[in-house]
């Protein structure tokens, strides 16, 4: 599909009266359904020159989840990823969707999809960029220069506009890109994450001599039941891990999801394809009780960030998941120097164990100038009772020094 020049103002978005004028010059946009159409290299040599990169940005995450039909057109997520190309070259790019649906998110929209339903209105088909099943900060206007990223926000523009959709919604941007898209007529909502820093620590010991003294007695007393309950940890790196491993981690997986009654989002195909193709990147950190695997967490990194994102277990033992999701995590990135952990989406009983804090941001458009309009004043009571939850949240700051 291409896409002629335009310049215009969001339909709809009745919350910004300004004329937004961006104009494609010298550009050729195009929207494909699939990563193969791009091709690696150059998929990946965009994604690699942002600053705010990161591992699921990357080809082969990005790949696995659609080749393994996780994120497919089938499961709700119809791949539509929008370019900006001069010549040849890719100038500008975003993972974009068409979703039939709200899972996978970690941005909730399912109010406002009731309210379309009791008004007799459709909210599905919307249309998304978000890295799927992934509620991690990373670039969403991929572009090599200002020039290029403007001319993908009129490309998405002129989609939305163009197309039956309720809405368009941008998850987990960078604050400076959320502002660009909030100058193009995007509304705003902000979340809370909560991220471990690395402060040159030694080692473990060390920082837990920063925490209170409270917090400092709970981790150890957590950490004491695990190790005298028997149990012993692997830290299984990506080149390492045998299918056997990811074989037991995929069953781990599915137990922490039939415990909360729900569908595991992620095939083991998915899994194989990462453990494959993103082996710097992989750490499975396993439990073993009796000569025998009991649990395992899945995390990506790279130089300067963990990644938490999945856990399970197949035996229940006191504290079990704090050791083997948190504290071992945290070691890792001590002895690897890895500055940052962060642990994933919500969860405030992080910051007992020295997370603090951090926001987030999503950007949305919505079509419906009175919904619009009333999803604009709910985000900006909403905001405010983020900003006054952070502020609380630093009110009991875990650390000694605080």
């Amino acid at each position: 599909m291409h896409l002629p020049p335009a310049a215009g103002k969001p339909g709809g978005q009745a919350s910004d009266k300004r004329n937004i004028e961006i104009f494609i010059v010298n550009y050729r946009t195009q929207i494909v359904s699939s990563l193969s159409e791009i091709g690696r290299d150059a998929w990946d040599s965009l994604a690699a020159s942002q600053e705010q990169f990161n591992p699921f940005l990357s080809f082969a995450f990005l790949d696995a989840l659609h080749e393994s039909g996780s994120a497919s057109a089938k499961a709700g997520w119809q791949p539509q990823y929008l370019l900006v190309l001069k010549g040849d070259r890719l100038e500008a790019a975003m993972p974009l969707y068409v979703k039939s649906h709200s899972y996978g998110e970690y941005v909730f929209d399912w109010a406002w999809a009731d309210a379309y339903r009791r008004n007799g209105l459709p909210y599905y088909p919307k249309l998304l960029s978000a890295i799927p099943f992934t509620p991690v900060s990373g670039s969403r206007l991929m572009a090599r220069t200002p020039e290029a990223a403007a001319a993908l926000v009129q490309a998405l523009l002129e989609v939305q506009q163009a197309n039956d959709f309720s809405s368009t919604h941008v998850l987990f941007p960078p604050e400076e890109q959320a502002q660009v898209l909030e100058k193009a007529g995007f509304m705003l909502r902000s979340g809370v994450q909560f991220h471990w820093l690395n402060q040159g620590y030694r080692d473990f010991e060390e920082f837990l001599s920063t925490l209170d003294r409270k917090k400092r007695k709970n981790i150890r007393a957590e950490r004491r039941k695990v190790a005298e309950a028997g149990v012993s940890f692997r830290h299984i790196r990506g080149a390492d891990a045998t299918d056997a491993d990811w074989r037991f981690f995929k069953r781990c997986y599915d137990h922490t999801y039939a415990e909360h009654y729900s569908t595991p989002y992620l095939n083991l195909d998915f899994f194989r394809r990462i453990g494959a193709d993103m082996q710097q990147n992989i750490l499975l950190v396993q439990a073993e009780h009796d000569g025998r695997p009991i649990a395992s967490s899945l995390l990506i990194h790279d130089d300067t960030t963990l990644y938490g994102r999945y856990w399970g277990c197949i035996e229940h033992l006191p504290c079990l998941h704090f050791e083997t999701a948190y504290y071992q995590p945290l070691e890792f990135c001590i002895a690897n120097r890895i500055a940052c952990f962060e642990g994933g989406a919500q969860g405030e009983h992080k910051m007992a164990r020295g997370f603090l804090p951090q926001k987030t941001w999503s950007a949305h458009w919505l079509a419906h100038p009175a919904f619009a309009d009333a999803i604009a004043r709910f985000l900006a009571q909403e905001a405010d009772g983020i900003d006054a939850y952070i502020d609380e949240l630093n009110e009991h700051n875990p650390f000694r020094q605080a």
